[in-house]
């Protein structure tokens, strides 16, 4: 990508060709923003090239570029991102939802009950920002009881339009709460529990790299080590998990071991750690067994 310096001027009377053709990002993301602030299909876009760009959609264009010139996410400059199939609100106060994440989808789904007339299967996600892993569960198991808590108000603002746009009054039943890990649940036991906590160690160069450094820092670091978030799910998890119930976890690249140690120091067997779409060890869980 050009550097911060650089600038991008759209002429008015371009033709959507042409802009293609000379925008300074990759290809696809060209392709997103013309889409976006056309408001065109994939399809349309290259039915209409020849379609001329007057001075308001030209200002408005370069502006849009200009962000992502800077360094601002896609994602957050056309506000929303796919995840699991569906379109999703995305906006600064939450984690933009990432490919890898979709393994936790898959697991938690791999490893819930199935429903009966005396069971409702329950999941619950731990810091659920926009709400991704809760409604993507939640879309593809219209039985279950799915509750999903964040600490931030912002965040559960963003979850709740995003529920109701892909969750009918016929999908699971999704209560969004605000909590701090565990504080606002009473003693009620799930099937699955999911989270995608901060995981990063303070002061990860990472941190101020690439699209990193747009997202809300506190969903991306515990400010520690990278595991005080995970010790602090592991060590609650038993009030929470039915017995056979399951804990899954996102955590980085580097923390598989670390974390499958934590779990077997707690009332977990069964603990493994799953590869995602780059074959690298993202997601560790265990079963809970009760004492």
């Amino acid at each position: 990508m050009p550097g911060i310096s650089d600038t991008f001027a759209i002429p008015a009377g371009s033709s959507i060709a042409a802009v293609l053709k000379q925008a300074p990002l990759d290809p696809l993301e060209n392709r997103i923003l013309l889409m976006h602030a056309l408001g065109l299909t994939r399809i349309q876009l290259i039915t209409q090239d020849e379609r001329v760009i007057d001075a308001q959609q030209a200002q408005q264009l370069s502006a849009l570029f200009q962000r992502r010139l800077m360094g601002e996410p896609i994602a957050y400059i056309v506000g929303q991102r796919e995840f699991y199939g569906l379109q999703l609100e995305v906006t600064p106060d939450v984690l933009i939802p990432r490919p890898e994440t979709e393994l936790l989808v898959d697991l938690a789904l791999q490893h819930l009950p199935a429903a009966d007339t005396r069971n409702t299967p329950s999941v619950l996600d731990l810091g659920t920002g926009s709400g991704a892993i809760a409604i993507a569960i939640a879309h593809s198991r219209p039985d279950l009881k799915v509750t999903a808590l964040d600490v931030s108000a912002a965040a559960l603002a963003v979850a709740s339009r995003n529920a109701a746009r892909h969750l009918t009054p016929g999908h699971s039943r999704l209560q969004l709460l605000q909590s701090s890990w565990y504080s606002a649940l009473a003693d009620q036991g799930f099937d699955v529990i999911v989270a995608n906590p901060p995981y990063i160690v303070a002061g990860d160069s990472h941190l101020a790299l690439g699209d990193l450094r747009f997202e809300p820092q506190d969903a991306l670091t515990d400010h520690a080590d990278g595991l005080s978030a995970l010790r602090s799910i592991i060590d609650g998890a038993g009030r929470h998990l039915k017995d056979g119930g399951w804990l899954l976890m996102e955590h980085g690249y580097d923390q598989a071991s670390a974390v499958r140690t934590l779990l077997q120091a707690q009332q977990f067997d069964a603990v493994q750690s799953w590869t995602d779409i780059a074959a690298i060890e993202r997601v560790s869980g265990g079963r809970y067994k009760a004492p």
